[in-house]
């Protein structure tokens, strides 16, 4: 570690094969905490290359525990985190909206490390057994729509890291993994990241695979669409910037979509939305993000209809539905 650290202190990058390796020699806890937390830190310093993250994400795909979900062409719905912003769990509820309109979620996640409440603390909360067993993750998918893939039982790499990110409390290139590493390797992602540098790598990277996706960031920094601004949507047919307005919404406060100061009210305000009964910002939010997602899964749905399909999952209490499911 010593040899990496200097080149990368000398503002030099790895290549695709060094960060594959490093990140394996990590997995097989061959370094101490500090050499880790150095190595951590350059990365909060200067951004990360395509061929750095590329080789990190394959050396994570290589080391995790893989299950086979193909048969249900399915989406996984997902952002770095990381983004300072304390909102509820909106790519939780989007996906179990998604769920409810019949559409398979493969929904990769994990505890928060930056902000209040992730959503492994947001399903734990619930009630809700991790599990890594393929056939129980099936039967999930069967009867509620939906598996939750909670990541540290997937990756046991990130066990090596696991002390030195939760100490640092703090976003590191691992937020920008998560997302890229669903095991299950689903066909189609709405994935959202904290800042557009991180959304061009991805739409670099993944416009090279046979999957469909949209990736997102808000430009006022949240990793999902928030409607608070402008945000901008990659997708293999290109980029585009879009504003509240352009869908007929209306822009939000920040304070809309606060998210709550603890796990325990993080978990009242995600009951509360998905019974139902949340505000109209926390509605229409989350709504918006069902539809992006229902339009790449299908890519001649208009968002009009989508946005429909998901009002009607939201109100018709068939995402909660999917919800009661999935922790019983």
């Amino acid at each position: 570690m010593k040899e990496i650290l200097e080149k990368l202190y000398q503002h030099k990058k790895l290549d695709k094969k060094e960060a594959r390796q490093l990140l394996i020699n990590i997995a097989q806890e061959k370094y101490n905490e500090a050499h880790l937390s150095s190595f951590l830190t350059v990365y909060m310093m200067r951004p990360i290359s395509v061929e750095e993250l590329a080789g990190f994400r394959e050396a994570l795909l290589e080391l995790a525990i893989n299950i086979d979900l193909s048969a249900y062409n399915a989406i996984d719905i997902v952002g770095t985190g990381g983004d300072g912003k304390d909102t509820f769990n909106i790519s939780t509820l989007t996906s179990f909206i998604v769920a409810g309109t019949g559409q398979k979620v493969t929904k990769h996640g994990n505890y928060s490390v930056s902000s209040k409440s992730g959503s492994s603390d947001m399903l734990e909360s619930f009630g809700y057994q991790f599990t890594n067993e393929e056939a129980v993750l099936k039967s999930h998918l069967d009867k509620a729509n939906i598996c939750f893939l909670h990541a540290p039982k997937f990756h046991p790499a990130m066990k090596a890291v696991g002390p030195v990110r939760k100490a640092l409390k703090l976003k590191t290139f691992f937020n920008m993994l998560g997302p890229l590493v669903n095991p299950s390797a689903p066909k189609n992602q709405l994935l959202g990241t904290f800042n557009l540098e991180v959304a061009r790598l991805y739409n670099y990277i993944l416009q090279e695979e046979d999957t469909n996706y949209g990736i997102v960031h808000a430009l006022d920094g949240y990793d999902e669409i928030s409607l608070t601004g402008g945000f901008k949507l990659f997708t293999k047919e290109g980029e585009r910037l879009i504003h509240p307005n352009d869908l007929g919404q209306k822009t939000l406060q920040q304070s809309d979509i606060y998210g709550g100061n603890s796990v325990e009210a993080a978990a009242k305000i995600f009951d509360q939305i998905i019974s139902g009964k949340g505000t109209e910002a926390q509605n229409n939010v989350v709504l918006t993000n069902t539809a992006f997602a229902l339009t790449i899964i299908d890519a001649q749905k208009t968002f009009e209809d989508a946005y429909e399909e998901a009002k009607d999952s939201l109100f018709g209490l068939k995402a909660k539905e999917c919800l009661t499911k999935l922790v019983s």
